[in-house]
């Protein structure tokens, strides 16, 4: 659980180093502040700062230049000149910025021209609008933290985060802009750690600086010996987790272009669905599909369905899933056979286990003739995601 939405730490939750909480209630008689990311322009800006005035609130203007602040505050005056203004910055004696610190949450200023100094720990109520100047030079998780200086009252609260026209933007900096723009609700921090960790990786988890062999081995093979590794201190047994189970079925599943445009981000969301490994996880990536790119297509619903499928087969030591005809069979891997009387325990009336000397052991699941490959595929989740249920439920009360 943090605050700030930090990628590594969100990595970190992900592969088990840490628990995940998430606290998504906020506090009685908030609202989302609105946010909005525009070029520079005096005028809206002037008019930003006369409404904040004009109900009697007040302003942080966010410009991180110390070395010409002085000159931007006297733009500034000249631009409101009825506003009350006072500097803010690191460079400041200590009992200086105490004594503008006070003066400005007591009320005698009506805007604050500061640095990022503000950033964290201020909670002034009556202080609703913040502008920031150069937004393209923060981090996603810079911009989230700023914008959590106002909306602390039941006023609605706005987020001016200015570009100056004519800017030359990286491609990553417009990605942080369109994710602090996009994510406004309450409990919003948690997306956008996964935007943030996406964006720019997850960092290293075991210190301030890149070290070790993670160039060498590469970053999924490292991520894949950290979990390896995490999981075997939880004592459970990723032996299995190397069975790499196919499934033989004709089906279309995969990311049209025309639904994630950008290939990077493409690859990132097959990553994820790869790595799924429980409906609970497959119904988060869902939601999370819908929140950024609109109605999933069939084509990915069936992508998912397919991950979570192998995910079961690798939890019932399962290497071949294949059509016979009017049946699914499933072969397990003679290493990894599950226990046969949990398992017709757990199994409802479509499903029956197969073992004799003279034929391959495998559980058998019965089709229509109507029943196509995707039937096939998305009644296969449906049936052993129930008897995973229920022999995991037993377990619980043993």
């Amino acid at each position: 659980m943090s605050a700030t939405p930090i990628p590594r730490t969100l990595h970190m939750s992900m592969v088990g180093v840490r628990d995940m909480s998430v606290l998504e209630t906020p506090p009685e008689d908030r609202v989302p502040v609105q946010t909005y990311v525009i070029d520079y322009n005096e005028s809206i800006i002037r008019d930003a700062i006369l409404r904040e005035m004009g109900r009697g609130g007040q302003v942080y203007f966010l410009y991180n230049r110390v070395s010409d602040i002085d000159r931007f505050a006297g733009r500034l005056r000249q631009l409101v000149p009825q506003a009350r203004i006072v500097i803010g910055h690191g460079q400041m004696a200590e009992r200086d910025l105490e004594d503008v610190m006070l003066d400005f949450y007591s009320g005698k200023y009506d805007v604050l021209l500061c640095s990022t100094i503000i950033e964290n720990g201020l909670d002034v109520p009556n202080a609703n609008t913040m502008i920031v100047y150069d937004a393209d030079r923060f981090g996603l998780s810079q911009l989230y933290q700023l914008r959590g200086r106002v909306g602390r009252s039941n006023r609605v609260a706005y987020a001016y985060f200015t570009v100056r026209p004519g800017a030359s933007i990286s491609e990553t900096a417009e990605k942080r802009l369109s994710a602090i723009r996009e994510f406004t609700q309450f409990g919003a921090g948690f997306r956008i750690a996964m935007r943030d960790l996406e964006i720019r990786g997850a960092g290293d988890i075991f210190g301030a600086e890149q070290s070790g062999h993670i160039a060498v081995v590469g970053y999924d093979m490292y991520c894949r010996l950290i979990e390896e590794a995490v999981r075997e201190e939880q004592g459970i047994s990723t032996e299995r987790e190397q069975l790499e189970p196919r499934i033989d079925l004709r089906i279309n599943a995969f990311l049209p272009e025309k639904y994630i445009k950008s290939g990077n981000q493409r690859v990132e969301v097959y990553k994820r669905i790869a790595a799924l490994r429980s409906e609970e996880e497959r119904s988060d990536i869902v939601d999370e599909l819908i929140d950024r790119y609109g109605d999933v297509p069939d084509s990915v619903m069936r992508l998912l369905d397919t991950a979570l499928l192998r995910a079961l087969c690798v939890y019932f030591g399962v290497q071949l899933v294949q059509r016979q005809n009017n049946t699914l069979f499933f072969r397990f891997d003679m290493r990894y056979i599950p226990d046969v009387a949990q398992m017709n325990l757990a199994m409802g009336p479509k499903c029956r286990l197969r073992f004799s000397p003279s034929r391959i052991p495998g559980l058998i699941l019965p089709l229509t003739a109507k029943d196509t490959d995707e039937d096939g595929l998305a009644l296969a989740c449906r049936e052993l995601g129930v008897i995973r249920a229920a022999m995991e439920k037993a377990k619980t009360k043993e």
